[in-house]
């Protein structure tokens, strides 16, 4: 006999998601991804890293991307489409291609890694290359949207964010109560946004970060904690608009994943900020490699680099005293390091070394390291 088995965050949350009890999830079975205690970095204070690149797609985008298909199937799509700088279009193919639907993506030229357009290409998505950047990317779908029969899954959908809220619900369930302060890596500005929603409807509170209404929300579920985090958001210096307080016409930064000018959640972002007395950052991109590597070697994690942002400057913001001595923190990983290879393989240029194949020449090799 067989047995239906829940699969995915819909499932696991539908008590606190805009569906029926009888919709069914497009799902890959995303969500429920590690809260990993830092042993070596980030004291005094106990700093967690929420790693969403082991969703589906690596990344947190598969969260969002459940929830979005899943409404755009219930309504009758037969296709999606959206702006990306990989992530994006990573999940928005997979998940298409798991309703059967067709995805289109525009992506700017010769500005998306690797990693994640070989995803986007795997999954049989239609790939259109623009000269231009994220932005113009974003205004020309939400042009397309209006006038062909084409579900935008960007994070404007306001389902996506729906989505993606429930990493809070995982952080809050792992540690028993919300952290003191959360630091993610910002882009369009969506997750941080999400996380918020999240964690005000965990604590039963609400938040002017949402306008969202749906027939199927639900209505005052159980509070799962009494508190909301201080929220953080870490920009590159490259492309900072949060920090510039105005668009940025070209963004340019290693972190790929955050290079975005014009956030489209800028006015919730905002809100954010001020309901949760947080801060916005922003780092160099030395500083952001320099976390990453730091974080691969001496913790295990190995995240692109746009991840690598939330812990580079909540590190940052601990040794100031900014961030104070003893806080709880979680620190959200939005992507693998593998969505990013090239950047990765120039890190470690010269790692490796070609030698004899004897084993005193493998001796000799291992004992000039084990000296070091």
């Amino acid at each position: 006999m067989s047995k239906s088995i829940p699969l995915g965050l819909i499932d696991r949350y539908r008590d606190r998601l805009p569906v029926a009890d009888d919709t069914p999830a497009v799902t890959l079975g995303e969500g429920n991804t590690p809260l990993i205690p830092l042993q070596r970095l980030g004291h005094p204070c106990q700093v967690y890293v929420k790693f969403e690149g082991l969703n589906p797609t690596g990344s947190f985008k598969d969260r969002g991307m459940t929830m979005a298909v899943t409404r755009a199937a219930e309504l009758g799509a037969k296709a999606v489409i959206c702006a990306s700088t990989g992530n994006t279009s990573a999940a928005a193919a997979a998940y298409a291609a798991r309703a059967g639907m067709q995805a289109f993506v525009l992506i700017p030229e010769g500005k998306i890694a690797r990693g994640k357009l070989a995803q986007a290409v795997m999954h049989g998505a239609k790939i259109l290359q623009i000269r231009g950047n994220f932005d113009d990317g974003m205004s020309l779908v939400k042009a397309v949207a209006e006038q062909l029969p084409v579900t935008l899954v960007n994070s404007v959908n306001p389902y996506r964010l729906q989505g993606q809220k429930t990493a809070a619900f995982e952080i809050v369930e792992a540690l028993g109560q919300a952290p003191d302060v959360h630091c993610l890596p910002v882009g369009n500005a969506g997750n941080i946004t999400a996380h918020w929603i999240g964690y005000s409807e965990a604590a039963g509170q609400a938040t002017a970060a949402t306008s969202f209404r749906d027939e199927r929300s639900k209505h005052a579920p159980a509070a799962m904690t009494d508190r909301r985090p201080v929220m953080v958001g870490y920009q590159a210096t490259g492309s900072a608009p949060f920090m510039r307080g105005a668009p940025v016409a070209q963004p340019d930064t290693v972190a790929t994943a955050i290079r975005i000018g014009n956030p489209q959640s800028w006015d919730a972002a905002h809100v954010v900020q001020r309901e949760s007395a947080g801060w916005f950052d922003e780092l160099t991109d030395e500083e952001i490699l320099a976390t990453q590597a730091r974080l691969a070697r001496e913790e295990g994690v190995f995240c692109e680099p746009a991840s690598a942002a939330s812990l580079a400057g909540a590190l940052r913001d601990i040794e100031s005293g900014r961030i104070a001595a003893g806080s709880t923190v979680v620190c959200t990983l939005t992507g693998h390091g593998l969505k990013d290879p090239d950047i990765a393989a120039e890190h470690v240029a010269g790692a490796s070394q070609t030698i004899d194949a004897t084993l005193g020449a493998v001796e000799q090799a291992l004992g000039a390291s084990l000296d070091a």
